[in-house]
């Protein structure tokens, strides 16, 4: 074996480098976004309008009331009290 591979070890390769760790970890909150890169969208977000057109009542059927009943009844009688 050379010399020089025999300095190399396989354990010492790839290991990130050891260093103070900067005072924020949480800094990337605060990062911009990158430039978009190609052709700008047609529409802005900023101008899209958001409509409701469900009606008014919203229809619930007994099997959608029956099938939220059986999942979450424990956490609706925490919010609005057992049922009666």
């Amino acid at each position: 074996m050379s010399k020089t591979r025999a300095h190399s070890s396989p354990k010492r390769r790839g290991r990130a480098r050891t260093g103070a760790l900067p005072k924020d970890l949480y800094a990337y909150a605060e990062a911009r976004p990158l430039p978009r890169i190609g052709r700008p969208p047609k529409h802005s977000p900023e101008t899209w309008t958001v409509t409701d057109d469900w009606p008014d009542p919203l229809p619930v059927t007994e099997a959608e009331i029956d099938l939220f009943e059986a999942w979450f009844g424990d956490l609706f009688d925490e919010l609005f009290g057992p049922s009666t």
